[in-house]
Order: C-alpha cells, then structure tokens, then sequence
C-alpha cells in the first residue's frame, strides 16, 4: 500500500497503472503456489520458508538499489515469489509446532505479529523521507530483518510432520477442488486478500477523495487500519481459546459487511478514521479461520490445501484492479462495493460452516 502511494507520486501513476505493483506481487500466489506445495513435501518446509525469505530480501534490495518503475515491477514480482513461498510453508510449518486444538489461535497470533510489521510501513516511510530524504530506505530495513530471520530459522531445531503413503502432486492438490468444501474455502482466501489488499491499497485514495484529507494523513488511514488488525488478531488469539472458530468466523464477516456499509455511507471524517479501525479489526481474523478450518477437517493433505489456498491470494491481484478499474470510470465508492461483495460471500460461507460443524 505505502508503494502504491509513493511510487504513484514520485512518478505520476494512473490509479490502473499503479494497481499493477500490487498486482505484480499477488499475481505468483496463482502460479506458484500448488507446484511450490508439492516442491515443499520433498524438501521439507523449513527449507522451503528459508528460500522464501532469501528471495523477499532480494526483491526488497533491487528497487532500493534501482529505483525506476521496470526496477519497482521487477522488485514487487520477487517479493510476490518469496512471500508466495513464505505463505505455502509458514503456515503449516506453525500448524506442525502447536497443539491442535489451539490452531486457531496460534495462526491468529502470528497474524498479529504480521500486522505490527504491515502498520510500521507507511510511518517508517514519512520518517525516513523526513529524516533522510528518501523513503526506500523502508525496503533496506525490511530486507534485513528477512536475511536475519533465515539466519535465525536455519539454527533451531524443528519437528515437522511428514505426509506417508501417498505422493503429493500438482494433479492431486488440484483434484482437492472437486471437494465443495475445500472449493468454498479456496474461493474464501481468495475474496478476503482481494478485501485486504483492496481496502489498504485504496484507502488512501478513498480519504482524500471522499473527504478531502491530504496526502500525508490518508496514508496514516492505513496504519489505522494495521493497528485495527494488530488488535484484532491478538484478541482473536484470546477469544478463539473459547469460542469455535465457526462462530468466530461467521460475527467477524458479519461485522465486515456493516463497517464496510457504513464508511461508503458516512459523512464525517472522524467517524471515517473510527471504522477504517473497526474494518481491520473485522477482516484480521478471517485469513487464519479459514484456513485452520480447512486443515483442522482434512489435516492429512495440508501441504495440497496450504498450495491451493496460498494459489488463492492472487485474490490480492484480481480483487484491487477491479475496484480501481470501477472507481475510474464511475468513482471510488462505487468501486469499493465490490469490497462489499467479498464481505457477503464469506459471511455466506461461514453460516455454511457454521451449519456443518
């Protein structure tokens, strides 16, 4: 999102032109994810997350080293690859560590920790534009902290399950979606990344657009909203100790639907800044509940359902061109009603699973 807003600035991007930077990144959950699934089961998890991490540094460092737009492309389709690989292997390798009936929980959790990393960009941005002049010293810190983190991961000892007698395939990951269940949670992922990086990619144009709020202070919209889903994951992490993750999932999408509605609606811009809060609070943890819930029925072919869920961010591609492609030929409110949309879809499938537990 801080991307979107500073290289759209910096070199006088159309709002479809500067939707393909996100859209550059999501674009290799689609393609890589199920072969990356199927890669992981031979090489083990591990292995695959630090190669993840390897190349999100390197994508990170070309755009800071080379700042052009081809370099900005090419930059954000590494970082696509890494995090696409990051995504796949994470998650179950998290899953292979901690109880099973606190999988929920832990996968909210480590939503949290995800979101202090997302809320700091856009003020680490303006400090070091501020300070030294030059905002992409953000991708330098950020690459860092990727190196240091395989550098840490390489040296602790980790238990990871293994999938036997049966040999994991691109044609058996894709056979899963014959299953109507596994389908509605694939779709699922899909539509709530395209709400995510939807919202946060055009919140800032949303606010200056609708309420006239300046530049620097829409950008701030979207570290309201990090902060919302910071809170929200550590107090899912809490709450989904008590309560099941169906019931969880279907009052969060429900919620989703009404903040959604009533900042479309809404006139202030105090109020504005109150639900771009509640909004993250609502979508944090609807990511980790969908896929704890798919793994928790069939955990046997977690490394297919991981591929195919991971597969499902591309959402995060599709979803955000289309409410920028709206909003330019009607306007931006209009556009965000697809954001609506997504919200209802998985409120429907939450009542499903609700229905099924």
């Amino acid at each position: 999102g801080v991307i979107v807003d500073r290289v759209s600035s910096d070199m006088n991007l159309s709002a479809t032109v500067a939707q393909l930077i996100p859209s550059a990144i999501f674009l290799w959950f689609f393609l890589l994810s199920v072969p990356i699934g199927v890669l992981q089961a031979r090489i083990g998890k591990r292995n695959m997350l630090n190669i993840g991490m390897g190349v999100t540094a390197l994508g990170l460092l070309v755009p800071w080293l080379f700042y052009s737009f081809p370099m900005v492309m090419t930059g954000a389709a590494l970082l696509g690859i890494g995090n696409t690989i990051v995504q796949v292997s994470a998650n179950p390798l998290l899953v292979d560590v901690v109880p099973g009936n606190r999988r929920s929980s832990f996968l909210s959790f480590s939503q949290f920790v995800k979101a202090i990393g997302s809320m700091l960009g856009a003020p680490l941005a303006a400090i070091f534009a501020a300070r030294f002049g030059d905002w992409k010293i953000l991708f330098l810190v950020f690459g860092i902290v990727s190196i240091l983190s395989v550098l840490w991961l390489g040296n602790i000892k980790i238990e990871e399950t293994k999938q036997q007698g049966f040999k994991v395939s691109i044609a058996s990951s894709f056979k899963l979606l014959s299953n109507n269940f596994i389908l509605l949670m694939v779709l699922s992922i899909f539509l709530v990344v395209g709400v995510d990086v939807g919202f946060n990619s055009n919140s800032g144009q949303f606010l200056i657009k609708r309420f006239g709020i300046e530049q620097v202070a829409a950008e701030s919209g979207r570290s309201i909203y990090f902060l919302g889903r910071m809170l929200g994951t550590f107090a899912g992490a809490i709450m989904l100790t008590r309560f099941s993750s169906q019931k969880f999932f279907m009052w969060t999408s429900l919620l989703g639907i009404l903040f959604l509605v009533a900042i479309l609606l809404i006139k202030s811009s105090a109020l504005a800044w109150i639900l771009i809060f509640l909004i993250g609070m609502a979508v944090a943890n609807i990511w980790p509940l969908v896929f704890s819930i798919a793994v928790g029925k069939y955990p046997e072919r977690s490394n297919e359902i991981s591929g195919l869920m991971m597969m499902a961010i591309s959402g995060g591609a599709v979803i955000p061109l289309l409410v920028g492609w709206i909003g330019e030929i009607s306007n931006l409110s209009i556009g965000m009603l697809v954001l609506v949309a997504c919200m209802i879809y998985l409120w429907a499938v939450s009542m499903y699973c609700l229905k099924k537990e």
